[in-house]
């Protein structure tokens, strides 16, 4: 797995993602390329705003900890069409150049604050992940959605 934290490899999802179009064409799911740089972005925001969304309950998160995580922050790619849980799903309209900007404003500061700062950072799922973890989901997501849009 390609580690998110390196100046090397967030400047190489940036590339990707800087080539993207407005007019870029899924090879699958339902998303266009709006809301799929909106729903990546959903990732940071739980990390970096966990306020702004409404906690799982308890029986929920357990659910999440012991069937979701050890597929969420491992190193096998997802596969396509997969389910996502309901903060991800993005339906309306999104503004293509805006959550571009807050996609990779958002991988600059992944990587500025480095693996250091994600190490037994709580997730809002998951719990304590360590930056291993951290590392796997946002790389991982990341590759998936801009493989999904051949980039």
């Amino acid at each position: 797995m390609k580690n998110i934290f390196t100046i090397e490899v967030s400047n190489e999802i940036i590339d990707r993602i800087n080539n993207l179009t407005p007019t870029a064409k899924p090879t699958w799911g339902k998303m266009n390329v709006a809301q799929m740089l909106a729903h990546c972005n959903v990732s940071y925001a739980q990390a970096y705003y966990p306020e702004n969304f409404k906690k799982p309950n308890f029986f929920l998160k357990l659910i999440l900890k012991n069937l979701v995580k050890s597929h969420v922050v491992n190193t096998k790619p997802f596969n396509k069409n997969g389910s996502t849980a309901p903060d991800f799903i993005i339906t309306d309209t999104r503004n293509f150049e805006n959550e571009k900007s807050i996609l990779i404003e958002n991988i600059k500061k992944t990587q500025q604050l480095g693996a250091t700062y994600f190490e037994q950072r709580e997730n809002f799922s998951f719990g304590k992940l360590t930056a291993s973890e951290w590392n796997n989901m946002l790389y991982k997501h990341l590759d998936h959605h801009l493989n999904q849009f051949d980039v």
